[in-house]
């Protein structure tokens, strides 16, 4: 038997956990054909007070609301798909991972309206360290502006659904990039102005205020994103979400990225241009620090954000 990442053995898969190349579906489930499903990303970490998901309740609530949009029915409650998450990481023993949770339209007719088809469910879970590079959140990592437009909200519902098919866009861009020997893209909207990267939003800084692009950028909203901002206000930084255009990217004092998989990922390099002093900035590094903090329960103040899970020991 071959297990996954990272040695993983098993997977819930419709209300049951199951070895993991048990997880099949059919070949002609409508989901394979024409992308129709819904999916977070979420992390779970190790810390001294024990294992945390970060964001639980957050991420869930999205991928329900995600499901509407494409008038899917989720078969189980939201309670339920958390005590899935919970249980894929126990039976799996993991102290810290990255979990993938996905809703889909799976095997019945192939017409592109799903009206007939089955909603299935899956949660995975594996070890997953740092998404963009081991050194990335310390030397920051070099970035391209692609060529390849992100999704205009008239096409797609993406600031309001985290949907399987949305990510052919940010494969596209994420290629785009690798071919051309950078870390990761930077995606413009259809006016031109910057967007997020294919799997992260993006911040600037600029004589200490925090800029985002806001939800007329074609972003989809970030949990992590959202932490960010919080963050920042707490330590006293102001935070704008405005329209952002590439050159104040590139003449900006610290970038960075934030996601669930980056976490808070500085950017030192644009197409060749250094952003401010080509490693990560002093105003990234505090809100990089307190993140840590929060994520590893070492801040009171933020603990309503992680959710226990107790793992038992290997």
């Amino acid at each position: 038997m071959v297990d996954g990442f990272g040695g993983v053995e098993k997977i819930w898969m419709n209300g049951k956990i199951i070895d993991w190349n048990d997880a099949k579906v059919h070949v002609l489930s409508h989901a394979l054909h024409y992308g129709s499903g819904v999916f977070e990303g979420i992390r779970c970490y190790k810390t001294d007070k024990g294992s945390f998901i970060f964001r639980l309740d957050e991420h869930i609530k999205r991928m329900y609301n995600s499901a509407k949009l494409y008038l899917m029915e989720i078969p189980f409650e939201p309670r339920e798909m958390k005590d899935a998450v919970k249980d894929v990481i126990r039976a799996n023993k993991l102290e810290a991972c990255y979990i993938r949770p996905l809703a889909f339209y799976g095997y019945s007719t192939l017409g592109v309206h799903p009206r007939q088809c089955p909603v299935e469910c899956i949660v995975a879970a594996w070890p997953w360290g740092t998404y963009l590079g081991e050194d990335a959140l310390e030397q920051g990592i070099r970035c391209t502006f692609t060529s390849w437009a992100k999704i205009h909200p008239k096409m797609m519902p993406v600031s309001s659904a985290k949907a399987v098919g949305q990510y052919l866009n940010a494969m596209l861009a994420v290629m785009d990039a690798h071919s051309k020997d950078f870390d990761e893209a930077i995606m413009l909207d259809n006016y031109g102005y910057v967007s997020e990267g294919p799997g992260e939003n993006i911040f600037i800084v600029r004589d200490n205020v925090l800029y985002t692009p806001g939800l007329e950028s074609s972003i989809l909203p970030g949990i992590t994103r959202d932490a960010i901002i919080t963050i920042a206000s707490d330590l006293g930084y102001k935070v704008c979400e405005k329209i952002v255009t590439r050159e104040e990217v590139m003449s900006a004092d610290e970038a960075f990225f934030s996601g669930t998989a980056a976490e808070v990922t500085p950017i030192r390099e644009t197409d060749g241009r250094i952003i401010g002093e080509g490693r990560r900035g002093a105003v990234t590094t505090e809100i990089q620090r307190k993140f840590f903090d929060i994520v590893n329960a070492r801040d009171n103040a933020y603990m309503h954000w992680l959710e226990p899970c107790t793992i038992e020991k290997k």
